[in-house]
């Protein structure tokens, strides 16, 4: 991306809390109708960096740029703030109507009643919320109060939109109707977003880039595909949910076919590391494969083993087995399949993945 497709950039942030520094960014970029989704654990200054790129956050060092224009004084900041908006995990509305919840940015910003009266019907349409417009706040579900914030921070026709967990406690229908309904609107306004979300589905499904974020630093960003299975250490791996992940030696490696040796077993896979290098081995659930019996010949996986399902545990629409094969391994199997397949815990299986699927960490990445 060119530097003129820019909308803010940040670099040399540092905010400290009581003498410790708890936000240490060298540098970040939104890009004009780039979608980018903030995930890791709690504390690791998530909220932190949205507060601070909108200067609601005092840094003691750092400079913020929106359209390549500095932002340093407080008209500098207010003029920012009044071309973004942001919703929380807490919707905060006002006593009074849905509809002047909705308008409540717009009187704010100065916008006359004409065009109060056309944004704020428009977006109680969008969000389904028309039939209510005059209904007292205090009196809406917590989904409803959701797409009333919603609502008003699209209604002010921003060019950044900041959201801190907004969906955080609804029950998984309202939660997936509502992440469709933003989704669907950004993308139509072509508006620049920056999501903080623990789910890491919503991640994967609206995002052009995510970012992983620890202990108050960016340890990772890129694509969806590329950081979910192309991790840089086992701490990302671990939070992106490669549930094994081994230690092992680089046996052999002939023309980048390796063989890795683990505790119990070799595992086949690819790359460039030489004999002898430490590293882990790191397999998603979903990318291993369980039958019962002997796999058929025609299988592409070069990796087969014989194992034992030692625990069972529901995961939504899956099945999440934890196997025995000599070395622990995970995976992932569908209700149906499940039943088709009789399996308990217990029973001898057959695990399999391919090479392709393995990705290699050099263990000093940690």
């Amino acid at each position: 991306m060119t530097q003129q497709q820019h909308l803010l950039d940040l670099k040399e942030l540092r905010v400290d809390r009581g003498g410790v520094t708890v936000l240490d960014i060298p540098s970040f970029s939104l890009c004009q109708n780039e979608f980018i989704s903030l995930i890791g654990p709690n504390g690791a200054g998530k909220s932190t960096l949205l507060l601070s790129l909108l200067g609601l956050m005092k840094h003691e060092t750092g400079t913020v740029t929106y359209r390549g224009a500095a932002v340093a004084s407080p008209a500098q900041w207010l003029d920012l703030r009044r071309r973004t908006a942001m919703v929380l995990q807490d919707p905060l509305l006002f006593d009074s109507t849905v509809f002047d919840n909705v308008a409540s940015g717009l009187k704010l910003r100065g916008v006359g009643r004409t065009e109060i009266k056309s944004r704020v019907a428009t977006y109680l349409e969008r969000f389904n919320l028309a039939h209510m417009a005059q209904r007292s706040a205090r009196k809406l579900s917590g989904g409803e109060a959701r797409r009333v914030s919603l609502a008003r921070a699209f209604a002010v026709d921003p060019e950044v939109i900041f959201f801190d967990e907004p969906f955080a406690n609804l029950d998984p229908p309202t939660r997936q109707a509502l992440t469709e309904d933003m989704d669907r609107i950004i993308r139509d306004r072509g508006i620049a977003a920056i999501l903080v979300t623990h789910d890491q589905s919503e991640a994967l499904r609206m995002s052009q880039r995510i970012v992983v974020m620890n202990a108050g630093r960016i340890v990772q960003q890129g694509t969806p595909a590329a950081v979910m299975n192309h991790p840089v250490n086992e701490f990302v791996a671990n939070f992106v949910g490669m549930e094994t992940i081994l230690e092992g030696e680089v046996a052999n490696n002939r023309h980048q076919q390796l063989t890795v040796r683990v505790a119990g077993g070799e595992i086949d896979t690819v790359g460039d590391d030489a004999p002898g290098t430490q590293v882990y081995c790191c397999i998603r659930p979903e990318n291993v494969t369980v039958t019962v019996g002997h796999p058929e010949n025609k299988s592409s996986a070069r990796n087969h083993f014989e194992g034992r399902i030692v625990e069972i545990a529901a995961m939504g629409p899956f099945l999440k087995l934890r196997l025995d094969c000599g070395f622990p391994l995970t995976a992932y199997v569908t209700r149906e399949s499940f039943t088709e397949l009789a399996l308990y815990e217990g029973k001898e299986i057959h695990a399999s993945f391919k090479a392709t699927s393995v990705h290699l960490l050099p263990r000093r990445a940690v």
